[in-house]
């Protein structure tokens, strides 16, 4: 029997950090704690990630890349079931990543880093909505081009304070994993939403029953 080699030590750090970040919130979780969990030395912990903010950081750099190539393909929406789903997708992802949402204001004022890569990271997510809004134009939506861009922006702030949204209204379950679908569900439809006014009555209609399948009972 072949025995799988070891994950490198720095991969399980980053993996262990991802999970404690999500479940207690990243200023609840310390070196100290993370270093137990691991069942490592502080020092060999350091040694990798000197400091936590280092841990943050490489963390949103997985992060950043894994939406790299959904980001990417904005343009190719066509109609209202291929814009929930991206949308979906889009959701799915930053729920995997979902600490730096719940505590994004307190990163940013301590973490220039992160400050400089979120800003980039909003700037691609609008170029992206902008992206679909111009293809679904073309097809099934009837929206001015002057009013895409503050489209496009309405639709990343709630893409980027949904989770914020959901923890505030539910602190101690809504980021929960057995709450993950219905928030993730209730997020998408929220987005999507905002093109109900634009779209074609067969489309708008298309909205509602996916957000009625999907989405189930509004809480």
């Amino acid at each position: 029997m072949v025995r799988k080699a070891p994950r490198r030590t720095a991969q399980r750090i980053l993996e262990t950090a991802l999970e404690m970040f999500n479940r207690f919130g990243e200023p609840n979780v310390s070196t100290t704690a993370l270093s137990a969990e691991l069942g490592i030395s502080p020092g060999n912990l350091y040694y990798h990630f000197p400091a936590k903010d280092e841990l943050v950081n490489a963390l949103f750099e997985r992060h950043r890349a894994a939406l790299a190539p959904l980001l990417a393909a904005g343009g190719e929406v066509r109609d209202v079931e291929d814009a929930w789903f991206f949308l979906h997708s889009l959701f799915e992802n930053l729920w995997e990543h979902r600490f730096i949402y719940r505590n994004l204001n307190d990163l940013l004022s301590r973490n220039r880093h992160l400050e400089t890569q979120l800003q980039a990271l909003i700037e691609q997510m609008v170029a992206s909505l902008r992206n679909l809004l111009d293809s679904m134009r073309q097809q099934v939506l009837s929206l001015p081009s002057r009013e895409v861009p503050t489209l496009a922006t309405s639709m990343v702030v709630l893409l980027t304070y949904w989770l914020s949204f959901e923890y505030a209204r539910d602190p101690r379950r809504a980021l929960e994993p057995e709450h993950a679908q219905a928030a993730l569900l209730r997020g998408a439809s929220h987005v999507l939403g905002l093109l109900g006014p634009y779209l074609e009555q067969e489309q708008r209609q298309h909205l509602q029953a996916l957000a009625g399948v999907y989405a189930g009972p509004r809480a």
